[in-house]
């Protein structure tokens, strides 16, 4: 009998029973379907994450304090003083793989205008800091380096505290407060929005470095340094530069320890994405399972299919059908029912994600998993089809005939 007798066959014995067959895809749909929408949330968060880390430049690198012991107690990176003006000094007059510098101070309070205040976060930077984090001025303009030399009383800010304490009012030329400390706002920035922390980028206030560390904090050191490696590819020779530079201004022996650590963002991203992908990896094999248990109902029923045409099994081996050909046209049967189920599960998880989306989640459905996932149920159809289909093809014509 040849091949596509045999699928009329199946397809046949499949539509005779919808209700059963439906019942036995409805495992293989959902279980396609929840790991299409594992994958896709997955893929799309990881996309995502390396969009928004993008944005702030793949090959920005920052310098941070280093994790200090002492008396066998970890000190708070951001209490440690390892980073000085002299180590923002050598880094701007001997860098050769970094093309932008920024020393970075940061401080947290309110902020005042009139009636209206907010909390927000300052950061004092220096004139290049924007063009590291791929950021611009939408209103006004940004300090120069004369604010810097002066520590002018000078900032631009987010939109987010431009809203909130100007609201429809243009902030520019205005000045606010922060810690009692004057402020004239010269520009505000162009809005990033929220990042995937669930951090407002927005609420921030910009200032000359000199400005945060004299008349704000009134500390010598800086709370990290931000730098743009000239290219992706050089970020890490400029590590290495980094690093050397760092160790010979703190006089560090070559059995020491650094009292600083370098970060780039493509590190950063690689960091993040593994995380993601293992995140991903958990639910797609917690969904896999139902899989599992799906071809396991299709055997059921592919059984109880074998034990209810058994008469019929016997007499298409009474007029020559043989073994194989018995059991090929089962294993065609539960194959038919794994791949249907898979095609409507891609289809529902398909959906799924794109609806998803629709609530601002990420997702993305890799065209990937749609293949694996029809060559995943073409396996489960072949596997649990087996034992079946054997059954049915070790069947003995004669007792085959004679069964009520």
């Amino acid at each position: 009998m040849n091949l596509t007798n045999l699928f009329k066959i199946s397809i046949r014995a499949v539509a005779n029973n919808k209700m059963r067959s439906f019942l036995s895809m409805l495992g293989i749909i959902i279980g396609v379907a929840a790991v299409i929408i594992m994958m896709s949330i997955g893929q799309g968060s990881k996309e995502s994450i390396r969009a928004e880390l993008s944005t702030m430049g793949t090959n920005l690198l920052t310098i941070r304090p280093g994790a200090d012991m002492r008396g066998g107690v970890r000190q708070d990176p951001s209490a440690m003083q390892t980073l000085k003006m002299a180590d923002y000094e050598r880094i701007i007059r001997e860098k050769k793989f970094v093309t932008k510098v920024s020393p970075e101070v940061t401080a947290s309070g309110q902020v005042i205008y009139g009636n209206n205040n907010t909390n927000t976060s300052m950061y004092g930077e220096s004139t290049e800091y924007l063009d590291i984090k791929l950021w611009s001025v939408e209103e006004g303009d940004c300090f120069t380096d004369e604010d810097i030399k002066k520590a002018a009383k000078v900032c631009v800010i987010g939109t987010t505290v431009a809203k909130e304490l100007f609201g429809s009012h243009d902030p520019v030329g205005k000045t606010i407060r922060f810690k009692s400390i004057p402020l004239r706002v010269i520009g505000v920035l162009k809005s990033k929005g929220y990042n995937s922390w669930g951090m407002d980028q927005d609420n921030v206030i910009i200032a000359p470095y000199t400005t945060v560390m004299k008349r704000i904090n009134a500390q010598t050191y800086f709370s990290s340094i931000v730098c743009s490696a000239i290219t992706e590819e050089l970020s890490d020779a400029a590590i290495e530069e980094l690093t050397q530079m760092l160790r010979d201004n703190h006089k560090l022996g070559s059995d020491a320890a650094d009292d600083f650590t370098i970060r780039s963002q493509a590190e950063m991203m690689q960091t993040m994405s593994s995380t993601m992908d293992t995140v991903t990896i958990i639910l797609v094999v917690a969904a896999a399972f139902s899989l599992l248990v799906a071809g396991i109902g299709i055997m059921n029923i592919m059984l109880v299919s074998v034990t209810e045409r058994t008469k019929e099994i016997g007499l298409r081996m009474a007029v020559g059908a043989t073994g194989p050909v018995i059991s090929l046209q089962f294993l065609i049967e539960s194959v038919l029912i794994s791949v249907t189920g898979g095609l409507l599960g891609v289809i529902v998880g398909v959906a799924a994600s794109t609806f998803v989306s629709s609530f601002g989640m990420p997702s993305s459905v890799p065209a990937w998993s749609i293949y694996v996932s029809f060559l995943v149920c073409v396996f489960i159809g072949v596997l649990f089809g087996y034992i079946p289909a054997q059954k049915a093809a070790n069947m003995d014509p004669i007792e085959a005939i004679r069964h009520e």
